[in-house]
């Protein structure tokens, strides 16, 4: 280890966990999954829009990763990049406060564009972020104590998260119109302020980059190369891909919920909270299974949740059913984005390690908005729990490819 790297190791654990706990209690205040569906919710009934609002997120997030990565590969220090491209998955909150202040005097089909339209740029913004950040904690994180730190830090926005998604059920209960959703806004601002200044107290050390692309290489034959030639990330990215259909129906849940149970705004604020707080305790803890098993097989775990909790979401006779199914939305989710972050640098060597990590997000982004347009469209033609049974089938089926097809780097290394 870089012995700059070692000796700012805890103080860097520190401050990056500061990051990730307020830039969680900010998301709290907007969740993707409960927040912002029932923001959308009123100014449409479209089953599609809502469930693309997650998908937006995560496939702008992840689109823009590989056209980053030449740039990332040729930096001394990431951190100077990721803090000026960041402020681009900040400031649209605060679009979306203004939005939310002014709906009586907008027109809903102008105001659902404007919204849609901060949300594009918000997950653009993560998108051109992303790779140099994860570069950056590839770098000062040491690989063996990778897992666990995402698994901390995850754990730390959860736990923030779920302390502001309760109090934003309250905010909504206690406001008319959508005046709760922009106080709910401006509070993920000042959040996602704070977080900025403490991920801005990193320690990175200035390091020659090792040249995966020289200047006279072609770009993009060097990036085709690696798909080629490494058979076995092929079909981890054919399994992310079909993830993304064994997840589609968690969009849902909290729509299905108030709709169909009569389920009250503060009390999806609660199963928000539950959700959340099930990520914090699977997050360390399966980040730390992780490390000292095997990430395959914690993403086999979260296939199996991501199933059930489709499954028992279908079934669900009262409301109360629905806190399980939260609870296997997180141990879910953990095991399909925590570990996902994990699993991409058990890839490659350390210079091709930017170009796998915009290959495993930027090529998996296309499922990412094409499964909710799956899952809303069933949802209008048929009802939304046949796109539960739908999600789960899918599980199933990519947990298959996942345990059969894909060998555990870890454990090939």
């Amino acid at each position: 280890m870089n012995p700059e790297i070692s000796k700012n190791l805890k103080f860097n654990v520190v401050v990056n966990l500061l990051d990730g706990a307020f830039f969680g209690f900010g998301i709290g205040f907007a969740s993707f999954s409960t927040i912002l569906p029932l923001f959308v919710r009123t100014m449409t009934d479209s089953a599609i829009l809502i469930g693309l609002i997650p998908a937006i997120h995560t496939a702008c997030w992840q689109l823009p990763q590989l056209l980053t990565i030449n740039r990332v590969a040729r930096q001394k220090r990431f951190k100077p990049m990721v803090m000026i491209l960041t402020i681009q998955e900040r400031l649209p909150f605060l679009g979306l406060a203004i939005i939310a202040w002014s709906m009586v005097r907008l027109d809903q089909p102008l105001a659902l564009v404007l919204t849609f339209s901060m949300l594009v740029w918000q997950g653009l913004g993560g998108g051109f972020t992303a790779a140099g950040w994860q570069s950056m904690i590839a770098k000062i994180i040491p690989a063996d104590r990778r897992g666990t730190f995402f698994g901390m830090q995850a754990a730390a926005a959860n736990l923030f998260a779920s302390v502001s998604a309760i109090i934003a059920g309250y905010i909504l209960e206690a406001n008319t119109g959508t005046q709760g959703f922009a106080l709910c806004f401006l509070f993920t601002v000042g959040a996602l302020i704070i977080s900025w200044f403490m991920m801005g107290l990193t320690r990175e050390p200035a390091t020659e980059p090792e040249q995966l692309f020289p200047e006279s290489t072609n770009f993009w034959s060097k990036i085709w190369e690696i798909l080629r030639r490494d058979a076995n990330f092929r079909w981890l990215l054919v399994t992310r891909m079909l993830t993304q259909l064994g997840i589609m129906g968690f969009a849902f849940y909290t729509v299905y919920a108030v709709h169909q149970h009569n389920v009250s705004e503060a009390e999806i604020g609660w199963m928000t909270g539950v959700l959340l707080a099930t990520q914090i305790i699977a997050n360390p803890l399966l980040g730390w299974l992780g490390d000292h098993w095997s990430n395959r097989g914690v993403m086999e775990i979260g296939l199996a949740a991501s199933m059930l909790s489709a499954l028992l979401a279908w079934w669900a006779p009262s409301p109360a059913w629905f806190y399980p199914v939260f609870v296997l939305t997180g141990i879910a989710a953990v095991s399909i984005w925590t570990i996902w972050l994990a699993i991409i640098p058990e890839f490659g060597s350390e210079a091709e390690r930017p170009a796998y990590i915009g290959l495993a997000n930027t090529l998996v982004a296309p499922a990412v908005i094409l499964a909710p347009f799956l899952g809303g469209w069933l949802a209008d033609r048929a009802s939304y729990p046949v796109t539960f049974i739908a999600s789960a089938i899918s599980a199933l089926v990519t947990w298959a490819v996942l345990h059969f097809l894909v060998k555990d780097p870890k454990k090939r290394t």
